[in-house]
């Protein structure tokens, strides 16, 4: 017996000594890294569950398994219990199989020590349980920042490092500005210094009003007692708080706290956006990138991020209103409500107010997710990697700095149109873009239409480049002030093998052979190149894969947006064809002037006559027929 094969009988030995009762299970592989880690009702049927029969299992738990040589197991006394455990090991772990936050451990919060005589705010990355107030986690050091940057400009509190006495000789010029009440040489009282704290930490709350109100009684009371120099200090502040509470969208006239959660997905990442309503105001907005999430669905995202995520929270809302279900709802609803205290609904809204929050915080996931990805295109360095690693696995003979993208968009062969992009050193080259208007193919043929653009791109390609080395130019150099007479260091076709043989007949046809051919199928994001028949599978992760999704999406959305365009035109000029005695010079003059059937109709016949080539009697004609 093999070594794998008494690995096997021992797995097996130890699946059948599984207790029924709840618990969380960890997966390892050979190097006895946990690689998942999860939890069940029932551990013996769960983790038994992974080695039953591959055909009725996903493609995702298939990899898993074939990668776990060991597990263990830790009993707990309720579902509830596990659910807390697994978000602890998680956090430990990071298992590579599991939904994970990016980076959770080094989410920042805000600190205050009220249990210090002189409090300070400062930044920490770990929340304790020592008596101080902490607010976040935040997405990054750059909103915490901003956000300290606020509070600092509304409230003079002390944000310096020096060790307060209330003996120092000389104060900071923040207490010249008024920016700070001077604790260091005794300039203010613990009390005066404390109400300043409290008025932070009710504005962190989302009670902006309660700190107003505040602000406003110990005016007019300074203004009572004829100290109008800090009345004006005072007044000053109630303007500045009242300034940001404008800004802030009212978005509940039930004064209700929220937390309004969104999930946006593209190409494999995932980024989840989260709205803190609080006293019915929107006071703030984080996103959260995660990990993982490639063959998972979007309940089982959700489920993930709202254990990880309030695991670490230092605030607890009444309500989350989410886009969609998660997994385990209700056994969620009791973990927050053991964190709480109190109640705590998660809720899926239907209609109404809340329905358009949730919209409109999955319309900003999306947004954050977009710049991300901007973002992370921005780095050269990245960006470069990316197209060496392309090379590479394509077996490129250089650096694709240049790579044209092509797409072909129709509804049953109407409106057929084709689309090419170009990307220049991982970056879009838009003034380099061309559309196509399929002229020679009848019907929905993806692959004629596919072979008409290549073949009308190359042969425009080919006489540009034939008119350039007759004025002395070398054919197809980058110089070229032509972008139809610069060749590709990759074409990449939307599709699969069929596109690509269509896409290798033109090349072959007009006797390209220097111009490298790939195609991208989106089902499993699998490429495919003529030189060898399995398909290729970047890593999931990997900068290269992300550019030719990039790639294929940018060609998409340029020959889907034609296609519309197209599609509206043809409906539009149709509607023109059935009238007598209008032909294709009056329809052009007609859209011209009005731009659409509706204002057509609704036009006066003296203004439909006034259009050139228009008269009276088929000004008529048009308002009868129409």
């Amino acid at each position: 017996m093999t070594s794998s094969d008494l690995l096997k009988a021992n797995l097996q030995e130890r699946l059948r000594a599984l207790p029924t009762r709840p618990g969380v299970y960890l997966m390892k592989d050979a190097k006895g890294e946990v690689i998942y880690v999860g939890k069940a009702i029932s551990l013996r049927d769960r983790v038994r569950s992974y080695f039953a029969s591959p055909s009725g299992q996903t493609e995702k738990v298939r990899r898993l398994v074939a990668h776990i040589t060991d597990f263990d197991v830790m009993v707990t006394d309720s579902e509830l219990e596990a659910l807390i455990l697994e978000c602890n090991l998680i956090k430990r772990h990071r298992p590579h199989y599991n939904v994970r936050m990016k980076d959770d451990k080094t989410y920042p919060y805000l600190r205050i020590d009220v249990q210090n005589t002189w409090p300070k705010v400062t930044i920490t990355r770990r929340m304790e349980k020592d008596g101080a107030r902490y607010f976040g986690p935040y997405a990054d050091t750059g909103s915490v920042r901003r956000t300290l940057e606020l509070l600092k400009k509304l409230f003079p509190y002390c944000n310096c490092n020096r060790v307060l006495t209330g003996n120092d000789k000389r104060a900071c010029l923040d207490y010249h500005i008024g920016r700070c009440l001077g604790p260091c040489i005794g300039a203010c009282t613990t009390e005066e210094y404390r109400r300043v704290i409290d008025q932070v930490i009710l504005f962190l709350e989302g009670k902006q009003e309660t700190v107003v109100k505040q602000l406003r009684a110990r005016m007019e009371q300074a203004s009572e007692e004829l100290q109008f120099e800090r009345a004006a200090h005072l007044r000053d502040r109630i303007f500045a708080v009242e300034r940001v509470v404008e800004r802030q969208k009212i978005t509940s006239a039930a004064m209700a706290d929220q937390d309004i959660v969104a999930l946006a997905r593209s190409n494999g990442d995932a980024c989840v956006e989260v709205f803190f309503v609080r006293s019915g105001k929107l006071i703030g907005q984080e996103h959260f990138m995660l990990e993982g999430t490639q063959e998972e669905g979007a309940s089982e995202i959700l489920s993930s991020f709202l254990k990880q995520f309030y695991d670490s929270a230092s605030h607890v809302p009444r309500e989350i209103l989410l886009e969609s279900q998660a997994d385990e709802m209700s056994i969620i609803e009791s973990w927050l409500r053991n964190k709480r205290g109190s109640s705590v609904v998660l809720k899926v809204p239907r209609r109404g107010e809340k329905k358009k929050l949730v919209e409109m915080v999955a319309q900003n996931a999306v947004q954050a997710l977009e710049q991300m990805r901007l973002k992370w295109m921005a780095d050269s360095t990245k960006m470069h990697s990316a197209l060496e690693e392309l090379r590479e696995q394509l077996n490129l003979p250089a650096l694709p700095d240049r790579i044209e993208c092509y797409d072909i968009s129709n509804i049953q062969g109407t409106a057929a149109v084709g689309s090419m992009v170009v990307f220049e050193k991982g970056h879009p080259k838009r003034a380099h873009y061309r559309r196509f208007k399929i002229k020679t193919v009848q019907g929905a043929n993806d692959y004629a239409s596919l072979q008409e653009v290549l073949r009308r791109r190359f042969k425009r390609g080919k006489l540009t480049s034939d008119e350039t080395d007759g004025k002395g130019s070398e054919s197809g150099k980058r110089q070229s002030s032509d972008a139809w007479a610069i060749y590709p260091d990759l074409v990449l076709i939307d599709g699969g093998k069929g596109q690509l043989r269509a896409g290798l007949e033109v090349l072959q046809d007009l006797g390209i052979d220097t111009v490298p051919v790939a195609s991208l199928a989106k089902e499993n994001e699998e490429l495919f190149v003529p030189t060898q028949r399995e398909s290729i599978l970047l890593r999931r992760n990997s900068g290269a894969l992300f550019l030719v999704q990039r790639l294929r999406d940018e060609a998409h959305r340029f020959a889907i947006t034609y296609h519309q365009k197209e599609r509206s035109r043809q409906a539009f000029q149709s509607a023109l064809d059935d009238v007598p005695g209008i032909g294709p010079r009056r329809k052009r003059a007609l859209i011209k002037e009005f731009g659409s059937i509706q204002r057509i109709k609704s036009a006066h016949i003296d203004d439909l006559a006034a259009v050139p080539g228009m008269t009276r009697a088929l000004a008529q004609r048009v308002k009868e027929k129409l």
